[in-house]
């Protein structure tokens, strides 16, 4: 019993310092291990982002390329669908910073022939297949810089 009375008793405030000091170090520990998980998250993010990016470039030249081979094949319906996708996906991602400024300048003249080209694959006019070359080729010249 006397070994009882002999203890310091806990004090409150030691008991408050205690727990501060282990908040602190339990804070530490967490940002210890959230740092590096945050910034491996923002790189993976970057580079989702940049090959999203690519994949809707593809795309695009991939609608482009298409139609190309459906007008060749005669197949004019199928490349008049893929040419208005394309154009669609043209000018909406125009804006967007899938392209450089000097790309997006470039792209301008392609609209120019547009409803025509539409027109011709609408009419399953056979001239609509070597237009169709150019304008792919014209466009690869582009986006190749």
């Amino acid at each position: 019993m006397s070994e009882d009375l002999e203890r310091k008793p806990i004090t409150s405030s030691s008991a408050i310092r205690r727990y501060i000091i282990y908040a602190g170090v339990l804070i530490v520990v967490f940002l210890l291990g959230l740092i590096p998980m945050w910034l491996k998250a923002r790189t993976a993010a970057s580079s989702l982002t940049e090959t999203e990016n690519q994949l809707v470039l593809c795309k695009t030249q991939s609608d482009l390329a298409s139609a190309v081979i459906d007008a060749r094949r005669g197949d004019y319906e199928p490349a008049r669908q893929a040419l208005s996708r394309f154009f669609t996906s043209l000018s909406t991602e125009k804006d967007n910073s899938s392209y450089t400024e000097a790309q997006r300048n470039s792209l301008q003249p392609l609209f120019a022939g547009r409803d025509e080209l539409i027109t011709l694959l609408a009419r399953n006019d056979p001239a609509s297949a070597d237009r169709l070359s150019d304008l792919f080729v014209a466009y690869r010249k582009i986006m190749n810089g």
